[in-house]
């Protein structure tokens, strides 16, 4: 990917310096899917061809300067696809491992596998879709206008399509030791909804934060969503499998025809996401609060 030289105003965030990689997402992106910005540009462009750029980039930013490709739909589900099925056949296969092996790595693996998955993931796609991997990410963006709402189901369909390819494999695998990959409640359903709404909150905070505020350090959003996934599955890991995920639960559950509290990981991840990225939105800074200007850093759309 292009680095973001000469671009923006010196007071920009995330420049790129010598040895260091570009940012995943370029502060000064323009996201075609900011309604508010350009209702015009929407109703005049034809679905599926690239806008022309002159209509809604602002003037004080020079077009050439602009790292923007014209990714398709196709593209964006195909690597949703791909990107979800890694996520779930590492963050399901450690777990299946230790029921097998009798704990060989016990949670800390655990914690591990799903957190790296989802780092390798984000940098390796993030470019290309966004990397959400997770519909209640998808859902969380577009009802705080990050993502189109028309593309939501074409999303969240390929992402349970690839848990669900990624479960059966893992049961090809390493049958008959599917149920350990499964994510259950140990505890009352109160306490596994409010566990599941916490950390997916926690989560979604911090994905909003790396992938929409240009003042956080974009180049560490990999690391950043890893290290938070890591730290909720060591708090909440024994008690729920903190799934954070409805596809990180369903696949796994079809594959192995456990439905133990299944509506718990649809609703809870969901709410918690969504309110996340509300709660982010309320604190983050202002353009004029802190004297400087702010452009939103959104994923491709």
């Amino acid at each position: 990917m292009p680095g973001p030289e000469n671009i923006g105003t010196p007071d920009e965030s995330a420049l790129a310096t010598p040895g260091t990689p570009a940012p995943l997402f370029p502060p000064d992106r323009i996201d075609s899917l900011s309604y508010e910005r350009n209702s015009q540009y929407q109703n005049s462009t034809p679905r599926g061809k690239c806008s022309p750029l002159d209509s809604w980039v602002p003037n004080k930013t020079r077009i050439a300067d602009i790292p923007i490709p014209c990714v398709s739909l196709a593209r964006k589900i195909g690597a949703e696809f791909f990107g979800t099925f890694i996520l779930i056949f590492g963050a399901a296969a450690a777990p299946i491992v230790n029921q097998k092996y009798e704990g060989a790595g016990e949670l800390i693996s655990n914690a591990a596998s799903a957190g790296l998955a989802v780092m390798v993931v984000i940098l390796s796609t993030g470019h290309i879709s966004g990397a959400h991997l997770n519909p209640s990410v998808t859902i969380a963006f577009a009802a705080l206008r990050h993502f189109p709402w028309i593309h939501v189901p074409a999303y969240i369909a390929a992402q349970v399509c690839a848990s669900v390819c990624a479960s059966f494999a893992l049961k090809g695998i390493y049958n008959p030791f599917m149920s350990g990959g499964v994510t259950v409640p140990s505890v009352s359903a109160g306490q596994a909804f409010a566990l599941e709404f916490v950390t997916t909150f926690i989560l979604m905070f911090v994905i909003t934060a790396v992938a929409t505020d240009t003042r956080a350090v974009g180049e560490l959003a990999g690391l950043a969503i890893g290290a938070t996934v890591m730290m909720n599955i060591l708090i909440a890991g024994p008690l729920t499998g903190a799934s954070m995920n409805p596809v990180r639960t369903i696949g796994p559950a079809i594959a192995a025809r456990n439905y133990k509290q299944l509506w718990i990981y649809f609703v809870a991840p969901t709410a918690g996401a969504t309110t996340g990225a509300v709660a982010y939105t309320m604190v983050k800074l202002s353009a004029d609060g802190e004297g400087s200007s702010q452009r939103t850093r959104r994923f491709p759309p």
